[in-house]
């Protein structure tokens, strides 16, 4: 343990939530099941001793939600180990937000809800939802007043994702971290990229920091997203900025126990060792047979193959051996082309570099007339709401 650490034995309070870690999985759309999660968790809690961090769910569409849309009721499951049930809503419509987060307070469906306004889909901004609400004050102020109104009474926190900003001659995060707070959200996270930007370049780690330094009379903490790819990715973000935790996405994709590192990173404790891939054979099981219980052995064998990928990333198994990864039929079918790798102590080259989606900046597709006036009250196109589940 090293004590002189700057955030060794930090933890993370988010109204009257307390996790032991300022680490924070996010949410991603086919990724962070209920099975994703428990996996994380285990190899937090095999390779420290200790879950410390906050997992949450992928987005669920508010409207769905509302509607009891059969998939999306299906993707709010969790799993009994997770003592703190968070999930992120993705929403267009103050009516909706309070009749989502209405029904989760009543039905006791989560502890805590994080509304998403990142989306820089061109089929959800070119209707106006995701990225493109929160250059709408009005509207970003109303959908979460109308999420802090859904669940008063309880101890449910609200809280809000969003970008920079549409584009580098809009920006936003300011004014949307002013209103996040003023409206009654208990943190804010800034994924430090404009929309335009999608998931190219580099976090930008000034504008984290001008966020943190605007909010601080207001008390809220306010965590950075983007390019969490290593431990000491976070501890730098961290020192840098001086935001008060890391929400974590692509640099997990193949790599669940990354969790475990970021944790004992930021306590001042030696970082377990990168698993072997014997090791990363067995946590591919793990993770099927996760799956397997979650939605069926066929619908997980297919979701599988997905993963398969970031798994291998960087281990010498061949492209042979990649391929016919991605077209497993069963569990029977996975351990059987696993096994000659089962106890292989072969380590990945490079295992935390760069992974996940990249791509190039875009102009973002936004309705006709959207820039004219920021404080209008801006309605979003019907279809907004399209996204990822039921709608």
């Amino acid at each position: 343990m090293n004590p002189s650490a700057p955030h060794a034995r930090k933890q993370l309070t988010i109204g009257n939530l307390t996790v032991d870690s300022p680490v924070v999985l996010a949410p991603m759309a086919g990724v962070t099941n209920v099975a994703f999660r428990t996996l994380c968790r285990e190899q937090e809690l095999q390779r420290t001793g200790t879950v410390s961090g906050l997992y949450v769910c992928e987005m669920i569409t508010a409207r769905a939600l509302v509607e009891r849309n059969e998939k999306t009721l299906h993707m709010t499951t969790f799993g009994p180990a997770e003592d703190v049930r968070s999930m992120q809503l993705y929403t267009v419509d103050p009516d909706y937000t309070y009749r989502a987060a209405r029904m989760i307070a009543e039905e006791n469906i989560a502890d805590h809800i994080d509304l998403n306004f990142g989306c820089a889909v061109p089929k959800i901004t070119r209707r106006g939802g995701g990225a493109a609400i929160p250059y709408k004050r009005r509207l970003f102020g109303s959908i979460i007043s109308a999420a802090v109104r859904g669940v008063e009474g309880t101890d449910i926190p609200v809280t809000a994702k969003f970008r920079i900003g549409i584009d580098d001659e809009h920006p936003t995060h300011l004014d949307a971290g002013r209103i996040a707070a003023e409206e009654g959200a208990a943190a804010v996270t800034l994924h430090a990229r404009t929309a335009a930007q999608r998931y190219s370049g580099q976090a930008d780690f000034d504008a984290i920091r001008a966020l943190v330094e605007h909010l601080e009379p207001t008390g809220i903490p306010v965590l950075g997203n983007g390019d969490i790819f290593a431990a000491s990715d976070a501890r730098t973000m961290m020192d840098a900025t001086g935001c008060h935790g890391v929400v974590v996405g692509r640099g997990c994709l193949g790599r669940p126990w990354l969790f475990a590192a970021l944790g004992a990173e930021l306590r001042g404790e030696p970082l377990p060792d990168e698993p072997t891939l014997g090791e990363v054979t067995r946590v591919i099981l793990r993770h099927c047979e996760l799956l397997a219980e979650h939605m069926g052995e066929d619908h997980a064998c297919r979701d599988m193959r997905k993963h398969m990928g970031w798994y291998m990333r960087g281990f010498p198994v061949g492209g042979e051996v990649r391929a016919e990864l991605t077209k497993i039929r069963s569990l029977a079918d996975l351990r059987e082309r696993l096994a000659p790798f089962a106890d292989s102590d072969a380590r990945a080259d490079a295992a935390d570099a760069p992974r996940g989606r990249q791509g190039s900046p875009a102009k973002v597709v936004l309705p006709e007339g959207w820039l004219a006036d920021p404080e209008d009250d801006a309605t979003v196109l019907s279809g907004g709401d399209a996204l990822h589940n039921g709608g």
